[in-house]
């Protein structure tokens, strides 16, 4: 009788820790998941700005510290993604968005590069990537949150440090102002 009752302890616990490891692996990879995502749409604004910059460059040559800050904030950003450190990856980001910034408020001061269409349609792409970014990032902080949570949390934190799962960073931008995406007036 005893024997049947430890044996039905012994497969509770089975069963828990089986259900629990597989909780935190699937959270781990929602989290993965939501970073490559945030990596895709990064990529993609990487890859509008050296057009934006040529078509900009067309117009407003004599602006050479703009786009070369915008330049350097560009390749920065690109680096700090090849470190996978999402912290290094948050400050890039906030150099990037106001140097883009700063480029956008070159392009004011030149009525024909507004009207421009190569320059409108770039600019309609940047916003919608900035838009996505923006999602993207709340995806992937949600997810992180839920991964660190059931790291922390009880009875989970037992099969966490058992397996070695750790914490992730969230995908945070310091900067207030970073936090909005560049807002692009046609």
């Amino acid at each position: 009788m005893i024997g049947f009752i430890l044996l039905g302890i012994a497969v509770i616990v089975a069963l828990w820790a089986v259900g629990g490891y597989n909780y935190l692996v699937r959270l781990n990879g929602r989290a993965k998941e939501a970073w490559a995502d945030i990596d895709v749409q990064l990529k993609r604004r990487y890859d509008l700005v050296p057009n934006l910059i040529e078509v900009v460059k067309g117009y407003a040559a004599h602006e050479k510290g703009v786009f070369e800050e915008v330049t350097k904030a560009r390749a920065s950003a690109v680096s700090a993604g090849a470190t996978g450190a999402v912290a290094e990856k948050g400050k890039a980001e906030v150099a990037l968005t106001g140097a883009l910034r700063s480029l956008f408020a070159v392009s004011e001061n030149y009525p024909e590069l507004k009207a421009n269409q190569n320059f409108l349609e770039l600019s309609r792409e940047l916003s919608d990537t900035e838009d996505k970014i923006q999602s993207a990032r709340r995806f992937y902080n949600t997810n992180v949150r839920d991964l660190n949570i059931g790291i922390d949390t009880f009875p989970t934190n037992i099969l966490a440090q058992a397996f070695s799962f750790t914490k992730m960073v969230l995908f945070e931008l310091s900067d207030e102002k970073a936090r909005e995406p560049v807002h692009v007036s046609l």
